[in-house]
């Protein structure tokens, strides 16, 4: 079940890319953020609501929220430059530049996670590393 809620985040990224493209046009990038930041807020907690696990956050711990809100920091970051690098550039560059966070990701999941970094990772982080070249060179 994990690999189609992938997928679905994967189309959904692609859709969120062209959208924003559109969107920002005539918009400052970090109004623009701030609007999307505040649907998706009111969309989270609708889900929330909805599958009623409101009940759940008195249980959560202070590791679990002190690392909650360092990645929303980091989603904020990501999102605050993605938006502007979409504004001022090509989103069919921006956009495989942005996905390099896969092979960051790997990386950081073997430094900070101890996640096993095998041949089949090496090899996929140079195969993206490469096609995001190609693709904004």
């Amino acid at each position: 079940m994990w690999f189609i809620f992938a997928l679905l985040s994967a189309l959904f990224a692609a859709l969120t890319s062209i959208l924003a493209k559109i969107g920002i046009s005539g918009v400052n990038s970090n109004l623009a953020t701030a609007i999307r930041t505040l649907v998706v807020v009111v969309m989270a907690w609708g889900m929330v609501f909805l599958t009623n696990t409101q009940k759940g956050i008195s249980e959560i711990s202070q590791q679990s929220w002190l690392f909650l809100i360092l990645s929303g920091l980091a989603t904020g970051a990501s999102w605050l430059c993605y938006y502007r690098a979409l504004q001022l550039g090509e989103a069919s560059k921006v956009v495989p530049i942005d996905k390099l966070s896969v092979v960051f990701t790997l990386i950081l999941a073997f430094v900070v996670l101890h996640e096993e970094f095998t041949t089949k990772s090496l090899i996929g982080c140079l195969l993206i590393g490469a096609g995001t070249l190609a693709l904004v060179l």
